[in-house]
């Protein structure tokens, strides 16, 4: 009993308060103590990921000190008791998940032991119970109090998302990437009922309706299930179309209706477009629900939007009413790029994440009106701002792409960045890369080809499998319109996870197009790549990739190792020796063949690093190598390796 009182869920501050170093940092993961006058957060001031619990308002923090490993996300208690850190030991994918008292006390593991990973932490409310998954495979809830484990479901695939208040029924993620779908369970019987399409979804306080982000349209949007019904509350300029097509629906909340003609989309001769052309006109700049947060009281939603290409809008949504909702916009943001919604226990504060050009991720908060900021700095004074270019890939297909470019006229040499994923999205955020190389006269274009997230879902399906060629042909047709426009004369091309395999692909497929590349643990091999990346991480990707038995001859032609040989351009090869996403054979082996044939490389492997660089010492060294790399066969001109015969 003596054990389980020192476990109860309430509200334990730290004592010794001490300033905020002045150091330059990031800050991310926010998450609010039940009166939201605390935050915890994750920050590598320091050099290493850590939790830091702040009083909003107050310069003052405290470092929670959860060991020496790297943590990724941190979560607070509804009853303002614990802390659930994620940590990734090594720096590698593998996460494990671990509780303490704010206080910096009693530091034990819950979940992630040995081998197994654990991800997907959620408080659920009012209760002290942790709900996580492990290992994609089985669902998991934490009585902190008790101090037990109770497995509550297990498949393939599956991700635990809530449990409804009386403990009844949960509702549960399936399926691979870019086809997964919302389950609600009844825990009694075993049975299940399809929600929706999507992967978010929360059980309103009373448990009587869900809220999900739905995908069974072309773009997300924010519903409220309750039995056969559902009402969609907030939905891109498509949905809305369709929704009021019919005489007795109540209109959602939209982009326009939210944020004026900001959000709006209209033609060149100042009117509304049609639906059809709405809708290529969102995928090519973006215009959809991305994220949301409801309070434990379920009476206000915040709803997060990706417009205009990839910046980010906030509005409050009252769900107390029917009928017409007139959403209030958060503005000004004090970021273009925010993210991390999250809601005090009682409701009264919203925090987030915001950064820009030259503006790290910071940590803010919403309530009665004001944003203030708890953990942030400002942007720097002489920051790239990027702009927005739009064009046709060779099929026609609209691709967008961000340009940071210096002040002098072009043409100038120029680095095409390529992200991951590849259902990331490039976006106008905080990049020390892009404006390093921009004050050193080299220009950055960061596309988006096919396959990025906040476009619709037929942009990001349209590179699954076979049609992945596509996608190699999108990174020539970056280089086409950059030429065409006179932005660039000598091009390398670069990226990371996903990014560096099409940055492998592109330099072997059209070995004459590059001066220069960069592979940042990239796939160089899809038979190795399935052979040796965590066994989760596989059976999610076969959806995206291909099916390494099924599809062997396609994933062997698609796999850059096969034409290694028709590389010219000097190429950097950067790989966490930890990483257990892309292995680190992946580098090994395009390296052994660069080598072979005395082609000119460099490669960069970094000890106790996995699949991110999460020191902040590596990614000094990273900036700093990339940074001379990139100078040396941009601004100069270094031999190239001949044609193959």
């Amino acid at each position: 009993m003596e054990g389980q009182l020192h476990r109860i869920d309430v509200t334990v501050l730290p004592a010794g308060w001490r300033s905020v170093p002045s150091e330059v940092a990031g800050t991310w993961s926010p998450t609010l103590s039940p009166d939201g006058r605390h935050m915890a957060y994750v920050s590598d001031r320091g050099g290493v990921p850590g939790v830091w619990v702040q009083p909003v308002g107050s310069e003052l923090a405290f470092r929670v000190d959860t060991g020496p490993e790297p943590v990724s996300a941190v979560r607070w208690s509804s009853g303002g008791g614990w802390l659930a850190c994620q940590t990734a030991p090594g720096g590698a994918p593998r996460q494990e998940i671990w509780l303490i008292r704010p206080d910096g006390s009693d530091l034990h593991q819950v979940a992630g032991y040995g081998t197994d990973t654990a991800d997907n932490m959620r408080w659920l409310p009012g209760r002290p119970l942790l709900a996580l998954t492990e290992n994609l495979t089985t669902a998991v809830i934490v009585d902190v109090v008790a101090g037990e484990r109770r497995v509550v479901a297990q498949g393939d695939l599956l991700s635990l998302l809530d449990v409804d208040p009386g403990g009844r029924f949960a509702l549960l993620r399936y399926g691979p990437r870019g086809a997964r779908y919302i389950m609600l369970r009844d825990l009694s019987t075993g049975t299940e009922k399809p929600i929706t399409s999507g992967e978010q979804a929360i059980f309103s306080p009373g448990g009587g309706c869900v809220y999900a982000l739905s995908q069974d349209g072309e773009f997300p949007s924010l519903v409220r299930i309750a039995g056969d019904a559902t009402e969609i509350l907030a939905a891109s300029p498509t949905t809305v179309a369709l929704t009021t097509a019919s005489p007795t629906a109540v209109a959602p909340a939209s982009p326009a209706a939210v944020f004026g003609t900001a959000g709006a989309t209209t033609d060149p001769g100042g009117g509304a477009l049609s639906a059809s052309a709405t809708a290529q006109a969102v995928a090519a700049t973006g215009g959809e629900v991305e994220d949301f947060a409801v309070t434990a009281d379920g009476r206000t939603a915040a709803v997060l939007w990706n417009v205009r290409g990839g910046e980010s809008e906030v509005a409050l949504l009252d769900l107390d009413h029917d009928g017409d909702r007139v959403p209030a916009a958060i503005s000004p943001l004090p970021g273009p790029v925010v993210g991390g919604l999250t809601w005090s226990f009682d409701g009264s504060t919203l925090g987030f994440t915001a950064e820009g050009p030259g503006q790290p991720h910071g940590v803010w908060v919403w309530s009665q009106g004001d944003v203030q900021a708890v953990s942030a700095h400002p942007a720097a004074p002489d920051a790239v701002r990027p702009t927005l270019e739009s064009f046709p890939a060779h099929d026609g297909l609209a691709l967008t792409g961000w340009l940071f470019a210096p002040s002098a006229p072009g043409p100038h040499p120029t680095v095409l960045w390529l992200h991951g994923g590849p259902e990331a999205q490039e976006r106008p955020g905080h990049g020390p890369l892009f404006q390093a190389l921009v004050q050193r006269g080299i220009a950055v274009f960061a596309a988006n080809v096919r396959g990025s997230s906040g476009f619709g879902r037929s942009f990001v399906d349209a590179d699954n499998v076979g049609l992945r060629y596509a996608a190699i042909e999108d990174v020539r047709s970056c280089v086409t319109h950059l030429r065409e426009r006179g932005i660039t004369g000598r091009v390398g091309v670069m990226g990371r996870s996903y990014g560096g395999y099409l940055t492998l692909a592109a330099l072997t497929t059209f070995p004459d197009l590059f001066d220069v590349g960069i592979d940042v643990c990239g796939m160089s091999n899809f038979a190795t790549f399935y052979q040796h990346t965590e066994p989760w991480i596989a059976a999610a990707a076969v959806s995206k990739y291909g099916h390494p038995v099924r599809d062997a001859d396609l994933l062997r032609d698609l796999s850059p190792i096969t034409r290694i040989d028709r590389l010219r351009a000097p190429l950097m090869v950067v790989h966490g020796e930890n990483d257990s996403n892309v292995p680190v054979i992946e580098a090994e082996q395009v390296v052994a063949a660069l080598a072979a044939r005395g082609a000119p490389h460099r490669y960069l492997l970094f000890p106790g690093e996995g699949h991110e660089l999460l020191h902040r010492s590596s990614r000094a060294e990273y900036l700093k190598a990339t940074i001379e790399w990139l100078e040396q066969h941009l601004l100069n001109s270094p031999a190239r390796m001949s044609s193959p015969a």
